[in-house]
């Protein structure tokens, strides 16, 4: 069933028309899905692949029709690729180069000084914890610090930070939530905690760029993004929309994971974005009774592969249960035991980080031979 604000929108893009000045974008066949939720709407417009860039300024005009449409928070509006019949849209322009990218648009996140990316090749290797952990260091040197969950389908922060109210909205512009010396964004702070975010590629993207370009971060010194696992659409989006200083990579001893995580190091690499780091999480697992040490996944690793690979190894963290207990308190070991030697540890590897960060940018061309 249509909801009344989805019709809105779509009676919206009925006024924007196709480049040749046709029919309306609706009647044309070219509105593809339409997701609304608690006023943040995403569009998909369908076009040609090879005349993406042709139809950039026919997307800027439907997102701002949709944003005028009465009860639309956010609106985000994305080109796909062309897959219906032939109409005046889908013919050939002799001005458009068949191997002209998609126009990416302004770079985003510009206030922040330093935007870090912490990420992993697979799932299950404690980066979430690690990224909320390495923000709340972060803050307490002092910085402004900015945390964002660019996992849109596992969002996590939002249990992690115990934080689980609405963001407040002041026009078009979303409030970020404020905790532990933190500003958060996440798409979990949007919708329901057991919602499936049952989303194309696309419209994920969508709702990444919203929360980069519509949320009121403000001036910050470093941003930490909690990255989804994998080297997918997220870490493209990332890599091309935003000037990232670096990615930290989180792994486990094993070797299956560091074989994951030697890919997201080479995706990095690939898309010209300073890897500031390996390194080693669930190390080894301390037992909370006698604080017994037991290397259960093997242990060195990532230190064996951060050197074969010629990046930095950040350091270690334990296996321990404190960690856990405080992250499903939504209360980061950081501050809730500061004195704790995994507090240290993550201490320690925020000052790395933040030191390897600030000198990115002054860091000259590495050579690896494999």
């Amino acid at each position: 069933m249509v909801s009344g604000l989805e019709a809105a929108v779509r009676a919206a893009l009925a006024g924007v028309r196709e480049p040749s000045g046709g029919r309306d974008i609706v009647a044309a066949g070219m509105v593809g899905g339409i997701a609304e939720r608690d006023g943040m709407v995403q569009v998909e417009i369908a076009v040609p692949r090879e005349r993406a860039r042709e139809f950039e300024p026919l997307r800027a005009a439907a997102e701002a029709a949709v944003r005028r449409v009465r009860g639309v928070i956010s609106a985000s509006v994305v080109l796909t690729a062309h897959r219906a019949g032939p109409s005046p849209a889908s013919q050939p322009s002799p001005q458009a180069s068949p191997q002209a990218p998609p126009q990416r648009g302004a770079m985003l996140l510009g206030e922040v000084g330093a935007v870090i990316a912490v990420a992993s090749g697979k799932g299950g290797v404690g980066k979430s914890t690690t990224a909320v952990n390495l923000a709340v260091a972060l803050a307490g040197m002092g910085l402004r610090v900015g945390l964002l969950d660019a996992d849109i389908y596992g969002p996590s922060l939002p249990q992690m930070l115990g934080a689980h109210e609405k963001p407040a909205v002041q026009g078009n512009r979303i409030i970020p939530i404020e905790r532990w010396g933190l500003k958060a964004m996440s798409i979990g702070f949007l919708v329901d905690q057991e919602t499936p975010m049952i989303w194309r590629g696309p419209m994920v993207m969508g709702a990444l760029e919203q929360m980069m370009s519509q949320v009121e971060w403000g001036p910050l010194d470093v941003m930490v993004v909690d990255m989804p696992p994998g080297t997918g659409d997220t870490q493209l989006t990332m890599s091309q929309r935003v000037a990232l200083r670096g990615a930290v990579i989180v792994s486990t001893p094993q070797d299956v994971a560091l074989l994951d995580a030697r890919r997201g190091i080479r995706m990095f690499e690939k898309v010209n974005v300073p890897v500031l780091g390996l390194l080693e999480n669930m190390s080894y697992f301390c037992c909370p009774n006698c604080n017994h040490r037991s290397e259960i996944f093997g242990h060195g690793g990532a230190r064996a592969e951060a050197e074969r690979l010629g990046v930095a190894f950040l350091g270690e963290l334990p296996l321990k249960l404190s960690i856990r207990e405080h992250a499903d308190a939504g209360r980061p070991v950081v501050l809730a035991a500061p004195d704790s030697a995994e507090a240290g540890a993550y201490r320690a590897i925020a000052d790395k980080v933040w030191a390897r960060a600030t000198g990115a940018g002054q860091a000259g061309p590495r050579i690896v031979v494999d």
